[in-house]
């Protein structure tokens, strides 16, 4: 894995990146994809949605697609993401998720649910935050410029 980042430049709004990821709705998933409308896997709307928004840019590439341990914790914290309790993310805050044993899937909280690249859809979706969602959330992160 090799990571690449740049410190945040601007300030963004919650609804700027709840709206910038709906953008994304539709596109396919594809494992490492960085292509919005074309091609994105949950790491890649989270990533894109940053960059475009002047939040700072960090991605991994080459990395399995089911992440080892808690490596997808610490690139959170690393593109310095702030951690926050899971219950008060707020629309525009990335939830980590864990199906298994490690984390290994990220979302952006909306006002509707999540967006996120679901591999068995096969695209990016919006859909409610419901009981089975939620229990698969183990933490919360805000992006570093973002208005609160």
């Amino acid at each position: 894995m090799r990571p690449h980042s740049t410190r945040p430049v601007g300030l963004a709004s919650r609804d700027q990146i709840v709206a910038v990821a709906r953008r994304y709705l539709g596109t396919r998933f594809k494992h490492q994809g960085r292509v919005p409308g074309q091609a994105l896997d949950c790491a890649g709307v989270v990533v894109c949605a940053a960059r475009e928004l002047g939040l700072g840019f960090y991605d991994v590439a080459d990395y399995p697609r089911l992440p080892q341990g808690d490596a997808l914790r610490r690139h959170l914290l690393s593109a310095g993401l702030a951690p926050i309790a899971p219950h008060r993310a707020r629309p525009g805050d990335v939830l980590l998720m864990r199906f298994e044993r490690d984390p290994q899937h990220l979302a952006l909280m909306t006002d509707r649910g999540i967006i996120h690249a679901h591999l068995r859809l096969r695209g990016v979706v919006e859909h409610r935050l419901d009981d089975w969602w939620q229990g698969k959330i183990i933490a919360a992160f805000q992006f570093p410029g973002v208005e609160t």
